[in-house]
């Protein structure tokens, strides 16, 4: 039984106000059975224009928040990534449910940690994978899962995207081991998300990785060939490149299968390129959303509202959460093990 009543707000309170956590706090304020009552980060609030929320109460940090007696329900973790797992575990034993962005955690024992805290507190955590709500993932969803294209020979992944000294500021965050984690976590996470959803967990990860631009500004890698076989049957393999000039490139996924083949591109794995399967006609999609825009920037799909839909009802009893904390973790998991390879060859 939900401890929400029908009619309830649902009240959220967003830490980490940057691009992301601003982009949490509309799609909150502009749903009709959610209330923001709180908004928190390091920086002045002045520095973050916040004015499309008003009078929200405005706090300096979690811990400050939490301390506060101030009546809410969930917590939106929206801060750098190596802070992510950590902050979680204050507001689970803060008996708040989480909304955390990729990545839960930067390991898979940090993760478990948080899955840990919110079985111990009966608390529900929401990992953001935006992605899966594209008209193309869900499609393909359907057909992989249904066998319509059959049995899996092949998966290939490709990530070529453009991230140089615009993205990578002096004095950020972003290119820092401890708080980024890596091209795969901060970039490339939702694209592992939406294969692992399609076909589960991976073994034999071997790969040959190089740092072409980013030597000056970042503690990693920028590119990597990645191959690997499925635990369920079927081989892949996963390209990626933040050193693409000028701007992103593709975010696209083939797949090969016993009864037909498809391919699913664009910059962010939005648009379906191909499909030839066996006896089937493609269906006519919805259009996906625009990416997130982060000035010259673009990011994942924006599809933020369907997190904040997803939560709404299945804080209430209506449904069950798009992507759980242990899916969250699979894929943490997938990219250490992979790092793992990459540090054994000696990058």
């Amino acid at each position: 039984m939900s401890e929400f009543k029908e009619n309830d707000k649902i009240k959220f309170a967003v830490v980490g106000c940057g691009h992301i956590g601003k982009r949490h706090a509309t799609m909150i304020f502009n749903n009709n059975e959610s209330e923001l009552v709180a908004l928190c980060d390091v920086k002045p609030k002045e520095e973050l224009g916040l004015e499309p929320f008003g009078d929200t109460p405005f706090f300096s940090s979690i811990e400050e928040l939490l301390a506060r007696d101030l009546a809410f329900d969930v917590v939106n973790i929206c801060t750098p990534n190596g802070l992510h797992s950590d902050q979680a575990v204050l507001a689970l034993d803060a008996s708040k449910h989480l909304v955390v962005e990729k990545p839960i955690g930067l390991s898979k024992a940090k993760c478990e940690g948080v899955i840990y805290k919110a079985l111990r507190n009966h608390k529900q955590v929401f990992a953001v994978m935006q992605n899966r709500y594209s008209p193309p993932s869900v499609w393909l969803k359907d057909i992989v899962e249904n066998k319509i294209i059959g049995d899996t020979f092949m998966v290939q992944v490709n990530c070529y995207w453009n991230r140089d000294d615009r993205y990578y500021k002096k004095g950020g965050w972003k290119g820092v081991q401890n708080l980024d984690g890596g091209t795969l976590f901060t970039q490339f996470s939702h694209f592992i998300d939406i294969m692992y959803w399609l076909f589960g967990d991976v073994k034999n990860i071997k790969g040959k990785f190089g740092d072409f631009t980013h030597k000056d500004s970042t503690d990693f890698e920028d590119s990597g060939f990645v191959s690997f076989d499925f635990l369920d049957g079927g081989m892949g393999s996963l390209n990626y490149s933040t050193a693409v000039w000028g701007q992103n490139l593709e975010s696209s996924i083939t797949i090969i299968g016993s009864k037909g083949s498809v391919k699913v591109g664009g910059q962010y794995m939005n648009e379906v390129e191909y499909c030839h399967i066996d006896g089937y006609e493609m269906p006519e999609l919805a259009e996906s959303n625009p990416p997130n825009d982060y000035g010259q920037y673009k990011g994942s799909a924006a599809n933020h509202h369907y997190i904040i839909e997803n939560v709404v009802d299945t804080l209430k009893g209506r449904t069950r959460a798009t992507t759980n904390a242990l899916e969250g973790l699979k894929v943490v998991d997938i990219i250490e093990r992979i790092y793992a390879v990459r540090d054994e060859e000696g990058y």
